[in-house]
């Protein structure tokens, strides 16, 4: 049976001198437990691998124990398949932004899929410009203004939203696309 491509991106880790573990580890970790071509992409706790054939949400619950076991890292894991992924990058609704703007529209995968009521509690709690849209289990932000100064935070995200996540900008997003492909 052929292995599964996939993605598996790490929460806060790397960012602010919290989380800090070193890409190296990460990857022989991967290794260790018998995940293929471990690659990671910058230093914020992206990873490609090959995985048997196993649903994502089970990798992410062995991930985030072993990290914790071996590495002493406590942080989500959100895993996507190469499938899952192509699906992501087609059903951006900010094909504007992310051509012409990329570096302010993010991807925020998460753990479940919000519903409706918890998009409008969202829309609802925006003071600025942001813009934000669902598809799934993946939440598309436009950052007009930039993201660090935006009171759209990822604490207020996963309050209305109801589950966890981590974002990346949408260099990043096709960047992880393209490795995905090989």
């Amino acid at each position: 049976m052929a292995a599964l491509r996939c993605v598996a991106l790490l929460r806060a880790v790397n960012v602010g001198g919290r989380g800090t573990v070193a890409m190296a580890d990460l990857r022989e970790l991967l290794s260790g437990l018998g995940l293929g071509q471990p690659r990671s992409l910058l230093n914020s706790g992206n990873l490609v691998f090959e995985a048997p054939r196993r649903a994502p949400a089970a990798l992410e619950r062995l991930l985030e124990r072993e990290a914790a076991a071996r590495l002493g890292l406590e942080t989500d894991f959100v895993v996507r398949t190469a499938t899952e992924w192509r699906e992501l990058v087609a059903a951006n609704p900010f094909t504007d932004e992310a051509r012409d703007d990329p570096g302010h529209l993010l991807a925020m995968v998460l753990k479940g899929a919000p519903s409706a009521a918890a998009l409008a509690a969202l829309r609802d709690a925006i003071v600025g410009r942001e813009r934000v849209e669902l598809a799934g289990r993946t939440a598309y932000l436009v950052y007009p203004d930039g993201v660090g100064r935006s009171r759209l935070t990822t604490a207020l995200l996963e309050k209305r939203l109801g589950t966890r996540g981590t974002a990346r900008n949408w260099n990043t997003v096709l960047k992880l696309q393209v490795a995905l492909q090989g």
